[in-house]
């Protein structure tokens, strides 16, 4: 009776181990899940940074990033607008279903977000820098350190607390974030936003070694631009090496995975807010040790959408039916692989209205002026900066050629069509060749068949300019912060127009 009493006392004890043992193995499982880092620059074209062969912009620390992972070489965003394109990545939706497709609208609250679905498995939440995203989504973070403003959220040409980077509080938000879980870090840098100011860098970039794509004149005026803007791309190389190091420091290199892209292309005339490549290619690297061969690279195509449900597949989470990209994780092991025919991005309102909609595929790019009684004009700060202002110089005294003249073409195109490969920086239209009709025809039946799957609508009324297009300046319309796409449209049911109760011509 003893010897029974004494074995079924020993098989408890072992039960309660066993189960012990087990929950602490469930409970212990998050810290072997990946820890995610996006990093997000802001208005940085792809070839405007060292691993995609610019030999004249210093970038070692990117350029390390890219030999110790994978670089996409064909890597797009939703669309070329700063807000927009964040809440597109953060919400899994193209732009026009995320009710945010306007510059400075907010996401919605009903809008789910991989952070959130993260947050809610056990990763510890974190965002540093630009944020730009809605206060609906500020709960998804457990921390949020948003850059902040100098002076008034109206003002022009405004300079941020710090250094003027976005990036003063990257490392802060990685030490002081908790040890015991597996963590997903937001780091969004504020460079290379205009306005460019002198004076960042002990050591300036040259503006005689700049490189200036043929659509833009090679004056003066533009290469000093093009240089303060490097000066810019280079201060947030230091933030990101200074990144990888706390990493390495911290002993989580190996399963840590970090993505480098940018929201939009560089702030220069025919570039950012526009549906070509300088505005929609985007840098893409990936640094994954235990995942990742180094130095490696992808030539398939790959778009922002495909981030949110990429990110939940890395944490060991099923998507949400929501989203609407795809998980690349199969090209980290087998880059050749095809995730996508073709990629699509959009335009919206951004300073000036617009509506305009692109398909692209590995050889061919067809853009859709919804709106081609508008001319091309960039966004605001871009129109009160050196190169586009010296641009209406050299317009006025003829000087610039039929690529420079785009962004002033009025009436534009209806339809563009461009051969790539051919003909990398979009300069010769090809809708209007009969030899291409094939082609053109079969592009026109993807963006219509993309429209219509996505519920994509053109809207009934048109958006107000916030700024002056000769200026850059603001209108009446400008109002910081701006209301949300519920606000706007109750407005225009109620036959109202917004405008800001304190503006001053």
């Amino acid at each position: 009776m003893i010897f029974k009493r004494f074995s079924f006392l020993i098989l408890g004890i072992l039960l309660i181990a066993s189960i012990s043992c087990k929950t602490n193995k469930k409970e212990n499982k998050p810290l072997d899940q990946p820890n995610i880092i996006l990093i997000i620059a802001d208005d940085v074209s792809w070839n405007d940074i060292g691993p995609y062969g610019n030999p004249h912009i210093r970038t070692p620390n990117l350029d390390q990033l890219a030999k110790d992972g994978m670089l996409f070489n064909e890597a797009f965003l939703t669309t070329s607008s700063c807000s927009p394109s964040r809440t597109s990545i953060i919400s899994g939706l193209y732009p026009h279903n995320t009710d945010a497709e306007q510059l400075s609208w907010p996401l919605p609250q009903e809008k789910k977000t991989f952070v959130k679905e993260l947050k809610n498995a056990g990763y510890w939440t974190g965002l540093a820098g630009k944020y730009h995203l809605g206060n609906a989504v500020k709960d998804d973070f457990d921390v949020l350190l948003e850059m902040q403003w100098k002076d008034a959220p109206i003002g022009l040409d405004r300079k941020l607390v710090g250094d003027g980077s976005g990036c003063d509080d990257w490392i802060k938000l990685l030490q002081n974030r908790p040890k015991d879980k597996p963590f997903f870090a937001w780091l969004a840098s504020f460079d290379a936003h205009r306005p460019f100011y002198k004076g960042i860098s002990d050591n300036p970039h040259n503006p005689e070694n700049v490189i200036i794509p043929p659509y833009m004149p090679n004056t003066a005026k533009v290469k000093e631009d093009f240089a303060l803007y490097y000066d810019e791309i280079a201060r947030m190389d230091d933030y990101i090496g200074k990144v990888v190091s706390e990493i390495e420091h911290q002993g989580l290199t190996e399963n840590t995975m970090i993505v480098f892209i940018a929201d939009n292309g560089r702030a220069f005339p025919r570039d950012k807010t526009t549906l070509y490549d300088g505005g929609i290619k985007t840098p893409w690297i990936v640094k994954w040790p235990a995942k990742v061969k180094a130095e490696t690279s992808c030539n398939s195509l790959v778009s922002a959408i495909d981030i949110a449900p990429t990110f939940m597949k890395v944490a060991g989470l099923e998507p949400i039916p929501d989203f609407e990209g795809k998980d690349f994780t199969p090209l980290l092991n087998e880059p050749k692989l095809k995730i996508h025919d073709e990629i699509y991005a959009e335009d919206h309102f951004h300073d000036y209205e617009d509506y305009t909609r692109a398909v692209r595929t590995k050889q061919y790019k067809y853009v859709k002026n919804y709106y081609d009684d508008l001319p091309d004009t960039p966004s605001a700060d871009i129109v009160r900066g050196r190169s586009w202002q010296n641009m209406l110089t050299q317009k006025e005294t003829g000087t610039l050629n039929t690529a420079q003249l785009k962004c002033f073409k009025n009436p534009r195109d209806k339809e563009e069509l461009f051969d790539i490969v051919a003909d990398p920086y979009e300069l010769h239209n090809l809708a209007l060749d009969s030899k291409y009709n094939r082609v053109l025809n079969d592009m026109r039946h993807k963006l219509a068949t993309f429209r219509r799957t996505t519920n994509d609508i053109l809207p009934s009324e048109r958006t107000p300019d916030d700024f002056y297009r000769e200026t850059g300046l603001p209108t009446k319309y400008r109002i910081r912060p701006r209301p949300s796409k519920a606000e706007y449209m109750k407005a225009r049911a109620e036959n109202r127009v917004l405008v800001n109760p304190e503006f001053k011509e």
